[in-house]
């Protein structure tokens, strides 16, 4: 009986532990001033060969749409929605629908207005999901602060 635990325990442990440490999304982020009181913060995601992410539009397929969560501040004011580049729609058998997905890089810009005087931080929260043909990892949440200089 205690072998058979330890079996299960170890096999387990070897089909989760890839879900686990895999990261195939790596995220940067940036501001760029368009005048002296307006910018726009520049999020790039550059996603490893054979992994897709998810488009912010939402779908009702299945996958957790990538999503920005902007902590309010006196310093600044989010000024329309968060732009993406141009995702692709395409089959994902997983979820057995047509979603728009990102491959390679993807792109998604917030204008904001400046209420504050330069040298402040956004705060800036950032869900998003991950699959490739065999698999989709649990959606992840990653803090991604933007210096505003």
């Amino acid at each position: 009986m205690k072998n058979t635990l330890t079996f299960l325990l170890f096999l387990s442990a070897n089909f989760c532990l890839p879900a686990q440490v895999q990261n195939p999304v790596t995220w940067k982020a940036r501001y760029t001033a368009i005048s002296a009181s307006e910018g726009e913060l520049i999020f790039y995601a550059a996603i490893d060969k054979n992994w897709h992410m998810y488009s912010q539009r939402p779908t009702d397929a299945g996958p957790i749409p990538t999503s920005f969560t902007f902590t309010p501040s006196r310093s600044y004011q989010l000024v329309g929605k968060t732009e993406e580049t141009e995702a692709h729609e395409e089959f994902v058998p997983a979820f057995e629908a047509k979603i728009f997905v990102f491959k390679d890089v993807a792109e998604f810009r917030q204008k904001i207005k400046l209420t504050g005087k330069p040298g402040f931080i956004v705060a800036v929260k950032l869900e998003y999901m991950t699959c490739n043909d065999m698999m989709c990892l649990p959606p992840k949440t990653i803090e991604l602060p933007v210096k505003i200089q």
